[in-house]
């Protein structure tokens, strides 16, 4: 089978394309012929490096979800599973192949109405999405601020604020991408240009969010986090830039609820549950992925410079199908 394969550490370029043996399910898995494979900013990371820390070992077939049909079956596997279409996540690694296995407990049937790839756009920034609006419990009556507003997360999170009542500013990068943030119906301010935290309290009428929701990292995250007003809430989930990290004096003497990554970390049960939940709301129409770039197999490399050079605008996915 054709599969990418990361054999080195490095940038984009040490994803090659290979052909590898077609992976057999072990007991309690799903082998599945992939449609669409998910790519989000974590997998650069991993390709770059990170991936040693997380226990990776090369080679290894980078990405960690995606939709397809199932092949066959591993033991203890009811075989009605075969045949069915799917969306189901690897874990961090495996997806960006023709064929994978995945926990069947972990899969998620999908109905005729849903497509292979809003399927698998939702696939970890849906789950992501309502992780972050829960802990952060947002609702009617917020002012929420989200930082890379037009990313394949942010791009949902902007909609699902919304879609709870809140008032929503999204802050990115350029013109093409501010426009996208309007298309979504929010408030939309440059983060790259002076005195933006200003503009962002300006749309709020005058009022500070109550809610951070900071996916750029960076200079705009550590600016975002100083215009949140005292009480608020935040999770600072994006890497793009480098973590935020903020005070821990200055969140206690704020009263914040602030956190990171860690609070939407989710045992399989919270994923599957989550899962079935973000296609729900796509099936209702509360919400749809935007889905900018599509790349064949052989173009991972590209899919993954447009992530790091954020060029990309809202999600990337890669096409297996014929």
């Amino acid at each position: 089978m054709r599969a990418v394969q990361v054999s080195r550490w490095g940038g984009p370029e040490v994803l090659e394309v290979v052909d590898l043996p077609v992976p057999e399910p072990g007991p309690g898995e799903l082998g599945v012929a992939v449609t669409v494979a998910d790519v989000i900013f974590l997998d650069t990371l991993l390709r770059g490096g990170a991936g040693a820390e997380w226990g990776i070992a090369l080679p290894y077939v980078p990405g960690g979800a995606l939709a397809g049909t199932v092949r066959t079956v591993g033991a203890g596997v009811d075989e009605s599973w075969v045949g069915r279409r799917v969306l189901a996540r690897t874990g961090t690694v495996g997806a960006a192949a023709e064929y994978a296995v995945a926990a069947a407990d972990r899969a998620v049937l999908l109905d005729d109405d849903i497509t292979d790839d809003d399927a698998a756009a939702l696939s970890r920034d849906g789950v992501t999405t309502l992780s972050l609006l829960d802990v952060t419990r947002v609702g009617p009556g917020d002012r929420v601020l989200v930082n890379a507003a037009a990313g394949g997360a942010g791009a949902l999170v902007v909609q699902a604020a919304l879609a709870r009542g809140a008032t929503v500013v999204g802050a990115a990068r350029g013109e093409r991408k501010l426009a996208l943030v309007r298309e979504l119906g929010a408030e939309a301010v440059d983060y790259t240009l002076p005195g933006w935290t200003d503009k962002v309290v300006a749309a709020l009428g005058g009022e500070r969010p109550t809610v951070l929701l900071e996916g750029a990292g960076g200079t705009p995250g550590q600016e975002a986090f100083t215009v949140l007003a005292d009480g608020g809430r935040l999770v600072a989930y994006g890497a793009a830039g480098g973590f935020l990290e903020p005070d821990p004096e200055d969140v206690r003497r704020r009263g914040l609820d602030a956190g990171g990554i860690s609070r939407i970390q989710l045992g399989k049960d919270e994923v599957r549950a989550r899962t079935v939940e973000a296609l729900a709301l796509l099936r209702q129409g509360a919400w749809a992925p935007v889905i900018r770039q599509r790349y064949p197999l052989e173009d991972l490399a590209a899919a993954h410079r447009g992530l790091e050079e954020r060029t990309a605008l809202a999600k990337t996915l890669i096409s297996l199908a014929e």
